[in-house]
């Protein structure tokens, strides 16, 4: 069967930095080794188009649709609309969407057994509405206690998250981002600069390594966090497949905080970055995604 299949693996046309590059290589070498026929596509060669109220493609590849997609974007009308097209798509537009979103991937993991920190949605506000009455904010702050975290809803690589000592602090983060959709959460003082990465495939963990900082209240590598391999406990696998499973992708990965009575979830990202954990571990987690679509195609067929 993969002798003669194909996919695509779609990227942004419009990031140019040599990491997004190197991974989208690095996907395309595994799918390479499985006898995939694999295209690397830039979002901007497809233009996504209803006519006569019907999913269409247009652009110079509209001829020649993949047998799946790899989607390594966050361009979710167009992971859409490559969907409502009958291509299939890993991960879904559904799954990338409520992952891409802080604030949507904790509601979305809300009453299903799912230990975090505790969390605060802020009251909405609209572009060009500056916000002017901050009781609420205040409130948020006595409810949380200082130092808070402070997440705004979209970013990656540990950024736009914030270390807030202080009411007067939090007020000014506040009025900084705006209207930007953010989230609050308690400081989790027992995992001050680390974190694990559990990379989840299926249903099942691949990878796994610990990063830590000793400059950084967050533990990510792009803000000088340090890696290693690390085993996790089967509570800490059990909550990162759990998390994935809910949240529908195929693949993940998974951030855990060191809780006091156990691991917290921390967030899902959809669109991992492969090259650290292989790095740190050895373990090649591309090859263990394209052998669980290449199962996941073969199963459709049956």
């Amino acid at each position: 069967m993969s002798e003669k299949i194909s996919c695509w693996i779609i990227v942004n046309g419009y990031l140019q930095q040599k990491k997004f590059s190197d991974l989208a290589l690095f996907m395309k070498e595994a799918a390479d080794r499985k006898k995939v026929r694999a295209r690397i596509v830039r979002n901007t060669e497809l233009t996504p188009v209803l006519k006569d109220g019907m999913a269409e493609l247009k652009g110079s590849l509209s001829g020649s649709l993949p047998d799946f997609i790899i989607f390594m974007d966050k361009d979710i009308h167009l992971a859409r609309h490559l969907e409502r097209i009958g291509v299939p798509v890993y991960n879904s537009s559904a799954a990338i969407e409520v992952c891409d979103s802080k604030a949507k991937t904790h509601q979305a993991l809300a009453n299903q057994g799912i230990p975090m920190p505790r969390t605060v949605f802020p009251p909405f506000t609209y572009e060009g509405i500056e916000r002017e009455h901050f009781e609420p904010f205040k409130e948020i702050g006595k409810y949380l206690g200082y130092p808070l975290v402070v997440k705004e809803a979209y970013g990656s690589f540990g950024q736009e998250v914030y270390l807030v000592e202080s009411e007067t602090e939090l007020i000014e983060m506040v009025k900084k981002i705006a209207h930007k959709p953010f989230i609050l959460q308690e400081f989790v003082q027992s995992s001050k600069g680390k974190d694990i990465r559990l990379n989840v495939v299926g249903e099942k963990v691949v990878a796994s390594m610990l990063r830590t900082s000793e400059t950084d209240f967050r533990a990510n590598v792009t803000n000088g966090g340090k890696t290693e391999a690390y085993s996790p406990t089967p509570e800490e696998i059990e909550l990162a497949v759990k998390c994935a499973g809910i949240l529908g992708t195929d693949f993940a990965g998974i951030d855990l905080l060191f809780g006091e009575s156990g691991p917290l979830l921390c967030e899902v990202n959809s669109n991992s970055h492969l090259l650290n954990i292989y790095e740190c571990t050895g373990v090649n987690i591309a090859d263990y995604m394209i052998d669980y679509i290449l199962e996941r195609q073969a199963e459709t067929k049956r």
